[in-house]
């Protein structure tokens, strides 16, 4: 025991001693400091760009663009904002080394990022206590992490209300997603969907994700989507190489069998429609499955005027863009959290997660339920247990427009998902 406080004391004496060499020397923040020098709070916001795969720059653009407003305005709650932008490359290493400059820079959270590598990123982010917030959700650690913070319920609901809405108009479905990790759990969800609508297990067709011939896997989809003589279903779920795809089913089928065709917000915008011909676009007609109210909602305004006022001219963020709205959102969520903060009170990375986790729920300006991460508002999803916001809604394109699908209301697919096998 007294070899304990001798310890003891000479570890307070030494962390004393060298806090006041550091306060002298003005060597900035300690560790577990503030995340930036003076009353500066830093975040970073990581996502891959220029990779031959899914690319998502509206995201760190949005971040830049929503740092620019804020401090315009005076910071948040008195604090100057930072935002750090990592290109995560679409690979593990690259995950790894956003993480890494995150931790570097002593970042107080990351907000609003994309990345499939989950394992990569959120361990060195959990060795320093720094929360994730608001990722687009395609990793499964962004539901397992008790340092994530999600805004939506990722692919899992994309994945289960694309099930619900084919369900419905068909009698036999395929799914074309990629052949990787994250890809695996895809059919799973699917399928609970169309279990919930009493329907069998979609046709599961793999296909490399960063492919420039989708040929073999278009012919399957078709002969799997028409077995019947009811109308068959096909939905692809392969980031930007979406529309790879549908452009060679349309030119394979050339009988015209015309399946209904469907899709998830993220492998499907209206950026794709407009790019690819607009009412004359392969996706013209096709169902898709999102999280958030279709762009054209007034609820979106706030985001709009941001973007066109403090983006300068970045084409890349686009405000009809999944990845763009998800990083708008995420980043109010922090704005939210940050302003329940005291006068004087340390912002560090586990004083953030700790108000995330013991608030009461965050406000999003109606974009998504309030949102809250305390235990008693954790869902019994299998595989997803940080899932908290389980809300889909559903929309088709109609001459060249992604619109709300008729007829059909918002749901929260959370149920669904509670009695599905584990995805992950």
């Amino acid at each position: 025991m007294t070899e304990w406080r001798r310890t003891a004391s000479f570890s307070r004496t030494l962390a004393a001693t060298t806090m006041g060499a550091c306060l002298v020397a003005g060597c900035g923040v300690l560790p577990g400091g503030s995340g930036g020098s003076g009353d500066t709070i830093t975040v970073m916001t990581f996502a891959p760009q220029d990779t031959s795969a899914t690319n998502m720059p509206g995201m760190p653009g949005m971040a830049k663009a929503y740092e620019a407003w804020i401090n315009s305005k005076g910071g948040i709650n008195g604090h100057k904002l930072r935002v750090l932008t990592c290109n995560e490359k679409n690979t593990p290493n690259g995950a790894a080394d956003c993480a890494r400059k995150a931790i570097n820079e002593k970042a107080v959270a990351v907000v609003g990022s994309y990345s499939q590598h989950g394992r990569a990123f959120m361990a060195p982010l959990e060795a320093e206590g720094i929360p994730f917030i608001g990722g687009y959700g395609v990793s499964s650690e962004e539901f397992q992490s008790t340092l994530s913070y999600p805004v939506n319920g990722g692919q899992p609901v994309l994945l289960a209300g694309a099930g619900h809405q084919l369900g419905r108009a068909c009698s036999q479905v395929a799914i074309v997603r990629p052949d990787t990790l994250a890809g695996d759990s895809m059919p799973i969800l699917l399928n609970a969907g169309l279990k919930a609508n009493r329907m069998g297990d979609a046709s599961d067709i793999r296909a490399a994700e960063d492919s420039a011939d989708y040929i073999p896997q278009a012919r399957e989809a078709l002969a799997d989507s028409s077995g019947t003589k009811d109308r068959g279903c096909v939905t692809a779920v392969l980031g930007q190489r979406t529309e790879t795809f549908f452009d060679a089913f349309r030119r394979e089928d050339s009988k015209h069998r015309n399946p209904q065709i469907s899709s998830v917000l993220g492998s499907v915008s209206q950026a794709v429609v407009d790019r690819t011909g607009g009412k004359e676009s392969p996706f013209e007609g096709a169902y898709v499955t999102s999280w958030y109210p279709v762009s054209t909602d007034p609820l979106w305004d706030p985001m709009r005027k941001v973007i066109s006022d403090y983006a300068f001219g970045n084409d890349a963020v686009d405000p009809d863009d999944s990845g763009t709205q998800t990083t708008w959102i995420a980043y109010t969520v922090l704005s939210e959290t940050l302003k329940r903060f005291k006068s004087g009170e340390d912002v560090t990375a586990r004083t953030v997660a700790r108000r995330l986790n013991q608030e009461e729920p965050v406000k999003t300006g109606g974009l998504t339920p309030d949102l809250s991460w305390r235990y008693k508002d954790m869902r019994a999803v299998a595989g997803f247990p940080r899932m908290v916001n389980g809300r889909v809604t559903f929309q088709v394109v109609q001459t060249g427009r992604l619109v709300a699908q008729q007829g059909e209301q918002s749901m929260d697919m959370t149920q669904t998902l509670e009695q599905a096998p584990a995805a992950a």
